[in-house]
């Protein structure tokens, strides 16, 4: 869900606390929509997020980390300029807005103190961030909005900065408890209640609606043909309750879940769903903004980057997978050569009772045990003994074929199975830097055209991913085909363990044992991790082989990341996100 401005309100006076009297150190942007400051504040340093994207705006504290890119972007270079060495004066909420404005002690060019203000606009399809001069004057937009874009509300550098006009309904948390007895007292009969509130308030979203409905009346959505007294009294003393609350500053971040993925959030507890989803409360605002987007938005950012990348080697797949089927399919048919041969050599042996023009063969099959009479179509055009030879020269043909072809669908069921994995390592890739080793795979392997680059740099290796179990051995895991090569036979000491999903694709995993023997504490973490960085990440309990790496060999010709392995065992396990992330936290 978007921040509403209650939940909003919580942000802010959580920011307020934290960062008011910040130095500014550091300006990047990851991302188009994305902002980093980096504080310097009396506890410590600290990271500020702005987000100004559709569907994900939001501004608070992270420790999420972020891949920037090789060259900022112009907006970064302008913030670079007005925002580093400034400090954070304050931090408000225009009242009942989706709007945080940080407002900034400066200096300009010449080295005088200024004001300047970060506006972050978290208003949905219109979510924005914008540098504001000391005299109100707009100096940027990380998006541009002419007046064909907006009429209303144009937003280009060199205009006077304004606050959205009002809408036309009242505010909520600005009414009384009288005027909102008043407009329930004036409310359609027969109205949905939580519809009634999002008409008739602003400042009040979707889901505060149906919770304030539902601590009234149990329901989310209620209907009645007339509200009684009674009924009047205990929804007005709802909305009374949320008001005090809001004004009180007593919010709490809440968490819902499902499972173990977040589903939704509030700064109020929530009861509407009853046992559906999970309530839980989280220690900040920010921590619980952290949780709820960062997973998401890493894997959607994930998904646009490798979108190109992940359509061509589907297509690659696919025409691998096309081709496999009619050569499968070829095969079947040479399945029924013999027939070939047995027919010529039927008519090798009646070569005297046929002549030339002969359209049928009559004959006794003296290869099945009772002699039945079989009839053998012929080209009349030809003579006996050029029909056997046509029918030699068929089964010949696709006896050949089956040779051919057999290799070929060995080759093919090869490839599509690596294509395969290269898809799932895409889907599985956490930064830009896997795609760039994927692409390089690829190209190593003949699947992509190599890159024509005017200087050839070597690529600097990357370690594998490295994780430590609570009994103390290190674990190592592979991010790619060909580094799932490289940890298993080079890396790897004959002696350590070796881990993979039974019979899906997934990453090559390796207890470095160093000569003693792994507890069965760190081959379950071990088997989590190898679920966890596979294909059944989302599967439950999956089966994972375990071996010594001497087990374990890569055939002649075999495609990165293909081994076949022997003397093994099996546990199950399935994937834990809070374990993984634990056990990387331990380097």
């Amino acid at each position: 869900m978007p921040l509403d401005a209650v939940f909003l309100s919580g942000v802010t006076g959580e920011l307020q606390s934290r960062i008011t009297g910040a130095k500014i150190d550091k300006v990047q942007q990851p991302e188009r929509d994305m902002l980093l400051l980096s504080l310097r504040l009396m506890s410590g340093n600290g990271r500020l997020l702005v987000h100004g994207g559709v569907g994900s705006a939001r501004v608070h504290l992270t420790d999420g980390r972020f891949e920037n890119p090789a060259e900022p972007p112009m907006f970064c270079m302008l913030l670079r300029k007005h925002l580093v060495g400034a400090r954070i004066r304050s931090v408000e909420q225009p009242e009942g807005e989706r709007i945080l404005l940080l407002h900034l002690d400066a200096r300009d060019e010449l080295g005088n103190e200024t004001e300047k203000t970060l506006a972050v606009e978290m208003m949905g399809r219109q979510s924005n961030v914008i540098l504001i001069g000391p005299d109100g004057v707009i100096l940027d937009c990380m998006r541009r909005v002419d007046s064909a874009m907006s009429a209303v509300r144009p937003l280009l550098p060199g205009m006077l900065y304004r606050l959205p006009p009002k809408q036309a309904k009242p505010a909520f948390f600005e009414s009384t408890s009288e005027q909102r007895r008043e407009l329930l007292l004036a409310a359609e009969p027969g109205i949905a209640l939580d519809d009634w509130l999002l008409r008739t308030f602003s400042g009040l979203s979707p889901l505060l609606c149906r919770e304030l409905c539902f601590r009234a009346f149990g329901e989310t959505s209620p209907r009645f043909p007339e509200l009684s007294a009674e009924q009047i009294e205990r929804f007005c003393a709802e909305m009374d309750a949320l008001c005090e609350l809001v004004h009180s500053g007593a919010l709490r971040p809440v968490m819902l879940l499902d499972g173990e993925k977040p589903k939704d959030f509030s700064a109020v507890p929530v009861g509407q769903y009853g046992d559906a989803l999970a309530v839980e409360q989280r220690e900040s605002f920010s921590a619980l903004l952290d949780e709820y987007y960062l997973r998401r938005d890493k894997a959607e950012s994930m998904r646009r980057r490798s979108q190109a990348l992940t359509k061509t080697v589907r297509t690659l797949r696919d025409r691998t997978a096309k081709k496999l089927a009619l050569r499968t399919e070829e095969l079947h048919r040479s399945e029924d050569r013999e027939q070939l041969r047995r027919k010529a050599d039927l008519i090798t042996a009646n070569l005297y009772r046929m002549k030339k023009g002969d359209v049928t063969l009559q004959a006794e099959d003296f290869y099945q045990p009772d002699y039945p009479t079989v009839e053998i179509r012929l080209d009349p055009l030809k003579t006996p003994q050029q029909n056997a030879a046509a029918l030699y020269k068929q089964y010949q043909k696709a006896k050949t074929a089956e040779q051919h072809l057999t290799g070929l669908i060995s080759d093919g069921e090869k490839q599509l199975t690596y294509l395969n994995s290269v898809l799932d390592e895409l889907q599985r890739a956490e930064s830009e830097q896997d795609l760039v080793d994927i692409r390089a795979e690829l190209r190593q392997t003949g699947y992509l055209k190599p890159e024509h680059a005017r200087k050839k740099e070597k690529a600097k290796a990357r370690a594998p991913l490295r994780f430590v179990s609570d009994t103390g051995f290190e674990i190592l895991v592979g991010r790619s085909n060909a580094q799932n090569d490289e940890l298993t036979h080079r890396l790897a000491r004959r002696t350590d363990l070796w881990l993979h999903v039974q019979k899906i694709h997934g990453s090559h995993v390796i207890v470095r044992c160093l000569d003693a023997e792994p507890d069965a504490v760190t081959i379950q973490q071990a088997a989590t991790l190898a679920v966890y960085y596979s294909q059944g990440r989302e599967g439950g309990k999956v089966p994972v082989d375990y071996t010594m790496v001497r087990n374990v060999r890569k055939p002649a010709g075999a495609l990165p990341g293909m081994v076949l392995y022997t003397t093994y065992q099996t546990i199950l396990a399935s994937a834990d996100e809070s374990l993984v992330q634990r056990l990387a936290q331990k380097n």
